[in-house]
């Protein structure tokens, strides 16, 4: 009989450290954006728009979170998938919650396990994802 490990879960505390860091990285280069971070479940544990990031930015960051968390792996990895002749070509529309297949969601582990969800809207993809990226670093 195998005893499973209990994973701590994400906690607001790391919430506001990816959330702040996802920022620096932003500022940083001159992007204002907005920030989400999901937990497992993926309800709402943080969220941030900077003043002049665009308002659609605040969506774009929750639905790449969510997507992110859903399929356990980067948005950046997923593009390719629902192209027209991709594998995956009719999951955007088919679910009542939208998925979002731009660079910028990442799933959040801990100890191997699927703890949540980070997303950042308002740079371009690729810069989103950076930021995205480097928050995940200061997690530890």
């Amino acid at each position: 009989m195998s005893t499973a490990t209990a994973v701590a879960p994400l906690t607001t505390a790391d919430a506001e450290t990816l959330l702040v860091a996802a920022r620096t990285a932003a500022e940083a280069a001159g992007v204002p954006v907005s920030v989400t971070v999901l937990d497992a479940g993926g309800h709402l544990l943080a969220f941030r728009r900077d003043d002049r990031a665009v308002l659609i930015s605040g969506e774009t960051s929750t639905r790449k979170a969510y997507t992110a968390l859903q399929l356990n792996a980067p948005t950046a990895d997923l593009v390719d998938l629902v192209k027209p002749d991709g594998p995956f070509h009719s999951l955007p529309t088919a679910l009542d919650r939208p998925l979002l297949f731009i660079a910028g969601g990442i799933p959040v582990h801990r100890d191997g396990r699927l703890v949540g969800a980070l997303g950042v809207g308002g740079g371009a993809p690729e810069q989103d994802h950076a930021f995205a990226t480097t928050a995940l670093r200061q997690l530890g």
